[in-house]
């Protein structure tokens, strides 16, 4: 990858979260290719179908890995002729921050981003809103799924129900049960580097973390404990809080204004000098 210092990103990669396809960031890939960007929504290894394949074979993705997810990304990434914006939701945003970590982006955005390794700040909302994937220790071998009530509580609370669940219905699917206990509950209490370890003392691209007033799964408390993470960093880290949003943040009533906020950070404090990986 080569890139001009003088450059402006011209290009956007957004990265969706467990539970999720790419089709989640329908309305965010319209709304900035109609300002000019090229946009790219890489799916995991084995997302490549659509919602109503996965839902109906989960085996396809139960067993697929933290750090092969990474790997598929960063080669995506790393084949752009500049470094793009990389924006990311829930487990998205962890793994931005991987990609990050990396030397990758010019910039990065996380939207109610799952922690990275060390963060132990964790809301009862949390505990209910995971449970579903940590009840059984035979989910870490299983692709598990919300019903719509767990979803209604866990995603989209500040939607009616009926609304919630057309939600679930168009783009909800069960995600690898291993993700949700790497992240916690082996990466906080397993000793070593884990799956999401990132050093937070490195230098990187500029990093910007959305929290969501009202998000079950990924509350504004974990976000600020992520970012508080970086202190020792001399990149730029900040955080923005909007007010009334749950874990649907992309795509509920008023998402426009999330994705503006976050690719006009973006591009404000964007940095497009390759870094090379270690």
């Amino acid at each position: 990858m080569q890139s001009n210092p003088d450059s402006t990103p011209d290009t956007i990669v957004l990265v969706h979260g467990l539970w999720m396809t790419p089709r989640s960031w329908r309305g965010w890939k319209e709304r900035f290719e109609a300002r000019g960007y090229t946009v790219l929504t890489p799916g995991y290894p084995g997302f490549e179908i659509e919602v109503e394949g996965l839902r109906e074979n989960p085996t396809l993705i139960a067993n697929l890995t933290v750090p092969q997810t990474v790997g598929h990304l960063a080669g995506i990434i790393s084949a752009l002729p500049a470094p793009p914006i990389i924006i990311g939701h829930s487990f998205g945003g962890t793994l931005t921050q991987l990609l990050l970590a990396r030397g990758l982006g010019a910039a990065g955005v996380v939207i109610d981003s799952a922690p990275t390794e060390g963060v132990r700040v964790t809301p009862l909302s949390q505990v209910r809103s995971l449970f579903p994937a940590l009840k059984n220790p035979a989910n870490r071998h299983r692709a598990v799924g919300f019903t719509p009530e767990e979803f209604h509580y866990a995603f989209a609370n500040t939607l009616s129900r009926d609304e919630s669940d057309a939600v679930w219905q168009e783009f909800a699917i069960p995600a690898p049960g291993n993700w949700v206990w790497a992240y916690g509950l082996i990466a906080n209490f397993t000793p070593g580097k884990q799956e999401t370890w990132v050093d937070y003392a490195k230098d990187r691209a500029p990093l910007l973390f959305i929290g969501g007033e009202e998000d079950h799964i990924m509350p504004p408390s974990v976000n600020k404990s992520n970012a508080r993470h970086y202190d020792k960093s001399p990149a730029l880290t900040g955080y923005h809080e909007f007010r009334g949003r749950s874990h649907w943040i992309c795509a509920e009533p008023g998402w426009e204004e999330v994705a503006d906020y976050a690719l006009d950070w973006a591009m404000e404090h964007a940095e497009p000098t390759w870094v090379s990986a270690d």
